[in-house]
């Protein structure tokens, strides 16, 4: 089923004798295995309003999000929280749409200076499972549900309701861009360096670690944007407070080695074209070394990212691995596995009774016949 309209859309979800599966472009299939007919967003593509001097832009959620760039690239901004293209990672086809971004709460290493993609969200409408058009935000800021379904709908994976179109807050792109390098760091030692960065008054728009970088080495990235003069002011300034946690320190100016070097790690490469489970794991930075220690213990071989700062850990083991066995504070999601790894191991963190409860009411409220991405977050 391919709605062209909104009203299409709610006619589709209102007559449903069944359960629907949630699809926008495809590219982000992480859950466990979902049941249902396939309901694409596509046909509800197109920007309908961009206001660059006002950086806010409404789309379509069926719009793919390489055009939502390019109209944005095209005036000189971009999408703030950096999305991550999942393609590469999943092996997936076809093109990400806005409104999959949206649902998913896709943010990439920018996240750690502008928030995460529902800190740009200004507006939603959406179709709820009883086929109806509800709308929140955008223009009219006015709340009159009791809910602020801006931020409920970032990141619920299509399970409150089908996204039909998004408003976004942009930002200009940057005159500059720079990135300090410290090779041969341990990871505790690189967390303990990117806390002292962004602890600095250098305005880091990234932070990220590699025990195994693109050579091979361990690799510590710091990112600083914005005019000319102060990306190279705040460069030298790191430089000399990086200086002291011993390894090399480099400074790369170049745009495209910059632009390739954070796309890298946006879209976790290093675990790209591979066949182990893949785990995103939020931690307290602090904590990040502890829990890959452990796990390096059962699996010396695992690939490690850090990003945010360390607060965000991406780590690769075999197939039917629960990283959650291990002991930490945290929540942990399962972003690549086999469809016997998805069917057995829960793919979202299991949440404590309360908000269990919560999460179930907030469902029942806007879903109550359970048809929408059923027991995808179960």
């Amino acid at each position: 089923m391919k709605p062209s309209n909104e009203a299409e859309l709610a006619k589709l979800v209102a007559s449903a004798d069944g359960p629907l599966h949630i699809q926008g472009g495809g590219t982000r299939a992480i859950g466990a295995p979902i049941q249902g007919a396939v309901l694409s967003t596509t046909g509800l593509s197109g920007v309908s309003l961009y206001e660059p001097g006002a950086l806010t832009l409404v789309a379509g959620a069926g719009t793919p999000l390489a055009e939502v760039e390019a109209t944005l690239a095209a005036h000189g901004q971009r999408l703030a929280f950096e999305p991550m293209d999942y393609r590469g990672m999943l092996g997936t086809k076809g093109a990400s749409t806005i409104g999959g971004v949206v649902a998913a709460n896709v943010s990439g290493p920018r996240r750690i200076q502008v928030g995460a993609c529902r800190d740009s969200l200004l507006g939603v409408r959406f179709v709820d499972g009883m086929g109806r058009v509800l709308k929140n935000g955008g223009r009219v800021m006015k709340n009159v549900t009791g809910y602020d379904l801006v931020k409920l709908m970032a990141g619920s994976w299509g399970t409150l309701g089908v996204l039909t179109e998004v408003s976004l807050k942009v930002q200009a792109m940057p005159e500059a861009v720079g990135c300090v390098l410290v090779n041969g760091l341990s990871d505790v030692d690189a967390v303990a360096a990117m806390s002292a960065a962004l602890g600095s008054p250098y305005d880091v728009s990234g932070a990220a670690h590699a025990p195994a970088g693109v050579d091979g080495h361990p690799v510590t990235m710091i990112r600083i944007e914005g005019l000319e003069a102060s990306v190279a002011y705040r460069a030298a300034k790191l430089t000399d407070l990086l200086a002291k946690f011993g390894g090399a320190v480099l400074v790369e100016r170049d745009p495209a080695k910059v632009a390739a070097g954070w796309a890298w790690v946006r879209d976790v490469a290093l675990m790209q074209g591979q066949t182990g489970s893949v785990w995103r794991v939020s931690v307290k930075p602090s904590d990040g070394p502890g829990l890959v220690a452990q796990l390096r213990a059962e699996h010396p071989d695992m690939l490690v990212l850090y990003d945010w700062g360390g607060g965000l850990v991406w780590v690769q083991v075999p197939q039917g691995t629960d990283v959650r066995s291990v002991s930490f504070t945290g929540h942990a999601t399962l972003i690549r596995g086999s469809k016997k790894t998805r069917a057995t191991i829960p793919v979202f963190q299991p949440e404590p009774l309360p908000l269990a409860a919560l999460s179930k009411g907030l469902r029942s409220q806007f879903d109550p016949r359970g048809i929408l991405n059923s027991g995808l977050m179960d």
